[in-house]
């Protein structure tokens, strides 16, 4: 039985389509200058400028507790996904699904996700199984997706994290920070940033994180930024050109999504970049799926649509992580001046065993992706009670 706070919360749920129709016709009137800027600057907006940023400072730095969280994934999509993990005690942040400034084309006849077992290969029977399905065949722990962003914008995700963090009926005890994952050109990466800024102002909406993920394997005919140092300065540079220019709004720490590295040259772009531009960086999400995988089912056909060519994440994937997040953070500390960017470690996580894993390679936060579409927001509560309060 749910207990009243739980009752108008579900209430709250259960109205939420017309609500966020409101609620986001709203905030793309209010933000429509930002998306949509005019040739002459807008009207300044009210910022405080008692405590005015300067590059001189050190970026601000990323507060999580407990130091466990959910990726970006196809079950941080939409309010619920959102609000479900925002009710959930055992982590200390929520990441959104990679957004855009405006909505990706998602075809859901071509974007779709599978779980497998690493061991051999079984794959579900249907292709973006829910939860209850995929928790009945615990071994398949490993996933293989094609899909893109999210077909929501970033207005979108930013007015549903007003709701959830101001909504009366909440029943998380404080207001977690929700780590708002970006992407898409350098010029628009800043233009998120300051969208992301402004949301902040008046202490509605605080504790905002943004991630810009560079690493996402399925968008055809193009490379994934993170790969290449000369792409990394280029956004490195936009974000440092956006924090000069509006040195008066607030600062929010931001960080880069990487790819599963596989050699060492392509750590050194990364560490190269950061040297050059990267100061004010915060953390880094490492990894992203891993791109060129394939799984067949038993008659060699594709399970996946089209190619059937996906992303690996899961357990197969852990191994790789693990090496990702140990050889990343010892190139940090190696460097004063990115010593004090955090690692945050994603891939294969499913258990206590996994997070203490992550947390020995160098993990200063970790995340779950695979495992919550495999056992739902409960896979959280099992890694706390695991860890019997050892985080």
């Amino acid at each position: 039985m749910l207990a009243a706070g739980g009752v108008a919360w579900l209430s709250y749920l259960q109205n939420r389509s017309t609500n966020d129709r409101l609620l986001n016709r709203n905030y793309l009137n209010t933000h429509h200058s930002l998306l949509n800027p005019p040739q002459k600057p807008p009207p300044q907006v009210e910022i405080d400028h008692t405590k005015p940023s300067t590059m001189s400072e050190p970026p601000p730095p990323i507060e999580i507790h407990p130091p466990l969280i959910n990726s970006s994934n196809p079950w941080a999509t939409d309010l619920e996904d959102l609000a479900r993990l925002y009710r959930c005690e055992s982590i200390g942040a929520i990441t959104t699904r990679t957004s855009t400034l405006r909505p990706f084309k998602h075809d859901d006849a071509i974007h779709r996700y599978v779980f497998f077992n690493p061991s051999n290969h079984q794959a579900s029977d249907s292709t973006n199984p829910a939860v209850e399905e995929a928790s009945r065949r615990p071994h398949q722990r490993a996933s293989l997706n094609s899909l893109g962003y999210s077909p929501e914008p970033l207005s979108t995700y930013l007015a549903w994290i007003r709701h959830i963090s101001t909504n009366p009926h909440s029943p998380s005890r404080t207001r977690k920070p929700f780590i708002v994952s970006v992407t898409g050109t350098p010029e628009d990466v800043a233009q998120c940033y300051r969208v992301i800024s402004l949301s902040t102002v008046g202490g509605i909406i605080n504790n905002l994180y943004m991630e810009i993920n560079l690493s996402c394997p399925n968008i055809p005919d193009k490379q994934p930024p993170a790969y290449s140092k000369v792409a990394l300065v280029e956004y490195l540079n936009a974000l440092r050109q956006e924090l000069e220019e509006r040195p008066e709004f607030p600062r929010i720490p931001f960080g880069l999504k990487t790819p599963p590295y596989t050699h060492s040259s392509e750590y050194h772009e990364l560490i190269s970049a950061l040297e050059e531009a990267g100061d004010q960086v915060s953390f880094i999400t490492c990894t992203n799926t891993l791109g060129s995988c394939l799984i067949l089912d038993l008659e060699g056909k594709n399970i996946l649509p089209g190619n059937g060519i996906g992303g690996m994440a899961g357990a197969a994937l852990h191994p790789l992580a693990l090496g990702n997040v140990a050889t990343i953070r010892r190139m940090l500390d190696e460097r004063e001046k990115l010593s004090h960017i955090t690692v945050i470690g994603i891939g294969g996580v499913e258990d206590e065993k996994g997070y203490r894993r992550m947390r020995a390679a160098g993990a200063g936060v970790v995340g779950v992706g695979t495992a919550l579409g495999v056992k739902g927001v409960g896979v959280f509560k099992g890694i706390e009670e695991g860890l019997k309060g050892e985080w």
